[in-house]
């Protein structure tokens, strides 16, 4: 069986995912459009072909088919011929005593990458690629062994024909393992002449070197110059350990380390240091050699890139026909055939079975008996425990010398779930409609019958009986399940209508269509004419549709027309139960009536349903359809005044939200106004009084000048009268005084003035229980102060405060009087602001003498503002910088108290400066 190694699918590059899937027909133009790769996408989500394909990834050997299988990128013959050439394959595999060994195959996807950027290969990484083209070698090399001990050698064609014409790349295999012990991971010296003399240049350097250091070291022992002989390396250098006290017994040496105590030094005789320049030397001599010659084997591994590439694909392709053969092993799986004239199938061995399988054939365009959906499969079998065991060869009698191949099946295995079912389509039937009850398996079986085709495409067998025969396929198109649209505003009926346009335009004669429920979610008797259109237009136009509904007047199409059959989802009226088997040639019926009974429903509304099915009957369709328009435009009529008053509401709503808008408007543009008001006459009044101040100031000049000395008094005197009227003025009424000040008793919700936030404003919240405290809030954060800290605002800042801003910056300037005349403050009241530690503020003493440092503290203490922190950082050291220090801070006039350094801040005191 010769077949030319183009016939597969083609692989593509990218990391892990080597197997191009796509599932077209070379005579199908539309098979690459956009709209039929979309199509072709949601069927494969729909037949949760993924899950398959997880399924068989435990059983694949390499994390290339493991990352293939996971990712749903097996293979899928784009012509009949290649699938058949995947089915061969996997039976091919099943045919194994035991298993391949992949164990050494890697995947060599990054490693190339870097090779061809430019980059250098590590020694790891050229042997995983040596490792990697011996498995491969020795895995063709096995499968020749099984092809020549068999007596019938021809029936491992299919999987030597994979590896047959692939490079192994034996010359780079062979210079690889020339220039690097893999074992070792270090590169030989028999990899370049220049490295080879490098290295022994360099042993015999090093052997010198380290006989004369002996000699010195043990010299220094001997000397008492250390407790044992010492030879070490610092800095790349070879050297004798000393001791410090003794050096001398080195006269010319180089110290090239001390230890951490300083007792001992590292140093390089004299004798030693031409010695350690040439060690130097060769090492970088060979470094770079040893760099050239991973560089020469990067260059030849990124020149093969394309062939190791394409040898990967095949290792992959042998990898996958393999997890195949195991996933079928597991699952019972027998080879199925496609059922084309011109095309050869899996047939038996037997020449006269062969006749009457090509009788059976002329009646049957697909026979499938008792196969199992894979994925309900999985739970009636047991997990694979023993990949040996799964791999070994139980295959039945195969093949017939011609490439035809088959495996029986053992039926005892396999438990009665799920329940098998059976496919026995007519050579002239292209359109199949299954009816019968609401979970009796309809769109079960119509999956399987879909994942089928798809399995039987990928080389995948069977879980069925005998050997199923169907079709090839070029599209599995299928719109199974609710297509609501939120998104694209399309109802349940609107998706299911627009996937079905959208199959009509892509699907081909050879192509199969699954439809679920078709017709459905709308009114019934336009859903059986649109329904009955649509499969006539298909009967033409597909290899085969087939289509689940309760509309039993689709069944009636196959009294018309031969290229019609009907099946029913068997259905026991003895159980009232599914029994989830296919009876082909039959009509079911929905038996609603039944199970709502068998359920225990009032024999009342059973009755009363009994009647409305007499109703439904197709002499009453137009009465019923007339009771149905009426009642529609009864609820639209009521949809509409509904609108109208809703609309109304709104407009009400609307129109007030306006007039609020426009009044909050209107309040920005007064507050704005009184503002801009305010702000003038504060001016006006500040260029009064600044007026009138510089009028009696020139009034006092003129008369000092021509006053006497007696007068000088009086003048004084009248002048400040002059001045206190002024301020009096401009100064509210209401003073406050010390003596209110014990009496206060501020109010919850008023506004104060607290001494330890400089003067600004609080607002009482609460009064406690003790009267010498007070309960603040500024901005967000609350405190307790003591009464003696608040200050009352005068009635006229109390108004100020709530007016507006200009308000509070009249105020800021009474607030001035008050903290001039009003906060006095003791050293200990006085606020330094928060204590945060900045360049500015900070004076380091550490490294400083004792009188260098008092210098620097005193002179950064002046230079410090009035009420401000300073910090000192002392360090700890002996302590007598930091006892200097404190002493300075004790007794600085400036300096109003200093904390000591914390666990939080060790080495740093802080001290406050007046």
């Amino acid at each position: 069986m010769q077949l030319s190694s183009n016939v597969l699918v083609p692989l593509i590059k990218p990391p892990k995912s080597y197997f191009s899937f796509k599932l077209q027909s070379c005579s199908n133009p539309n098979s690459n459009s956009p709209e039929s790769n979309s199509l072709q996408a949601d069927t494969l989500k729909t037949l949760e072909w993924s899950s398959v394909c997880k399924q068989l990834s435990p059983f694949t050997s390499t994390s290339m088919g493991s990352a293939a299988a996971l990712n749903a990128r097996l293979p899928v013959g784009r012509t009949p011929r290649q699938s058949q050439k995947l089915l061969d394959q996997t039976s091919a595999a099943r045919l194994l005593a035991r298993p391949l060994d992949f164990s050494g195959i890697h995947d060599l996807t990054e490693i190339l990458r870097v090779a061809t950027s430019g980059q250098l290969l590590t020694i790891r990484e050229l042997c995983t690629v040596r490792r990697t083209l011996v498995a491969a070698r020795e895995l063709f090399d096995s499968l020749k062994r099984f092809s020549s001990d068999s007596n019938h050698p021809q029936r491992y064609l299919p999987l030597l024909e994979i590896l047959q014409n692939c490079n192994f790349q034996v010359d780079l295999e062979s210079k690889i393992e020339f220039c690097i012990d893999c074992n070792l991971s270090t590169i030989l010296d028999r990899a370049s002449e220049d490295l080879e003399i490098i290295r022994s240049e360099r042993k015999r350097n090093i052997e010198i070197l380290d006989s004369m250091l002996k000699e010195v070291s043990s010299q220094i022992f001997q000397a008492g110059g250390i407790d044992k002989p010492l030879i070490t390396k610092r800095r790349s250098r070879m050297c004798v350990g000393i001791r410090a006290s003794h050096r001398y017994l080195l006269p010319g040496g180089v110290v090239l380390n001390v230890s951490s105590s300083g007792a001992t030094y590292f140093m390089e005789p004299k004798d030693a240091i031409d010695l350690n320049n040439l060690e130097v030397r060769l090492s970088s001599s060979e470094k770079a050699e040893e760099s050239a010659i991973l560089s020469m084997l990067s260059s030849e591994i990124a020149n093969s890139e394309s062939v190791i590439n394409n040898l990967l694909d095949k290792i992959l392709e042998i990898d996958l026909a393999f997890a195949r053969a195991a996933y079928a092993q597991w699952m019972n799986g027998v080879c199925p055939i496609f059922k084309l004239d011109s095309f050869e199938g899996c047939d038996s061995n037997d020449e006269d079975n062969d006749i009457l399988d090509q009788q059976e054939d002329d009646s049957l365009n697909v026979n499938i008996v008792g196969i199992r959906h894979p994925l309900l499969l999985e739970s009636s079998l047991d997990i694979i425990s023993d990949n040996l065991a799964l791999r070994s060869g139980n295959a039945a009698k195969f093949g017939d010398g011609n490439g035809a191949m088959a495996t029986t099946y053992t039926s005892h295995s396999i438990s009665d779930f799920p329940v098998p079912v059976d496919f026995k389509i007519g050579r002239g039937t292209r359109v199949v409609v299954i009816s019968g009850p609401n979970t009796g398996g309809k769109t079960a079986s119509m999956k399987t019958l879909g994942l089928a085709s798809l399995m039987s495409k990928a080389g995948m067998h069977l879980p069925a009986k005998n050997n199923p025969k169907l079709p090839w396929f070029d599209l599995i198109l299928a719109d199974i399940g609710d297509h609501q649209s939120l998104e694209q505003n399309l109802s349940t009926f609107s998706g299911h209508i627009s996937r079905i346009c959208k199959i009509l335009e892509v699907a081909t004669t050879q192509s199969l269509v699954l439809i679920d429920e078709i017709g459905g979610g709308t009114d019934p008797s336009e859903g059986v004419a649109l329904s009955a259109s649509i499969l006539q237009y298909l009967k033409d136009r597909v290899n085969l549709a087939v289509v689940t509904t309760h509309y039993a007047d689709l069944s009636s199409l196959k009294e018309e027309d031969t290229c019609f059959d009907n099946a029913a989802m068997e259905f026991s009226l003895e159980t009232l139960q599914p029994t989830y088997r296919i009876l082909w040639g039959c009509t079911g019926d929905s038996n609603a009536l039944s199970i709502a009974q068998s359920i225990g429903f009032d024999r009342n509304i059973i009755d009363r349903a009994q009647n409305w099915v007499e109703k439904f009957k197709p002499e009453q369709q137009q009465e019923r359809r007339g009771l149905l328009y009426q009642s529609l435009q009864e609820e639209r009529n009521r949809l509409k005044a509904q609108a109208g008053k809703a609309a109304s509401i709104h407009a009400e709503t609307m129109s007030v939200y306006n007039e609020i808008q426009g009044e909050a408007e209107d309040l920005d543009r007064r507050e704005m106004e009184l503002m801009a008001k305010e702000t003038q006459q504060v001016q006006l009044e500040l260029v009064n009084a600044k007026s009138q101040m510089e009028t009696l100031i020139q009034k006092f000049e003129k008369q000092l000048k021509s006053s006497g000395r007696d007068k000088l008094n009086s003048l004084i005197k009248e002048t400040e009268s002059a001045i206190a009227s002024i301020v009096k003025a401009h100064t509210p009424a209401d003073h406050f005084n010390e003596a209110d000040q014990t009496s206060y008793t501020p109010q919850i919700g008023e506004q104060v003035h607290v001494k330890g936030l400089g003067g600004k404003l609080a607002t009482v919240v609460e009064s406690l229980g003790d009267v010498e405290t007070i309960l603040v809030q500024y901005g967000k954060v609350k405190a307790r102060v003591k009464k003696s800290n608040i200050v009352a605002l005068p009635s006229n800042a109390k108004n100020a405060v709530t007016s507006s801003s200009v308000h509070q910056g009249r105020q800021s300037r009474r607030n001035a009087e008050y903290r001039v005349n009003v906060d006095i403050k003791s050293d200990d009241d006085i606020s330094y602001g928060p204590v945060v530690r900045t360049s500015k503020n900070t004076v380091d003493l550490r490294g400083m003498r004792v009188e260098e440092a008092s210098i620097h503290l005193e002179m950064a203490i002046d230079a410090s503002r009035p009420y401000s922190v300073l910090f000192v950082i002392h360090g700890t050291g002996t302590g007598a910088v930091k006892e200097r220090a404190l002493e300075i801070l004790q007794n600085h006039p400036r300096i109003t108290n200093h904390e000591p350094e914390s666990p939080m801040n060790y080495g740093c005191t802080i001290a406050y400066v007046k």
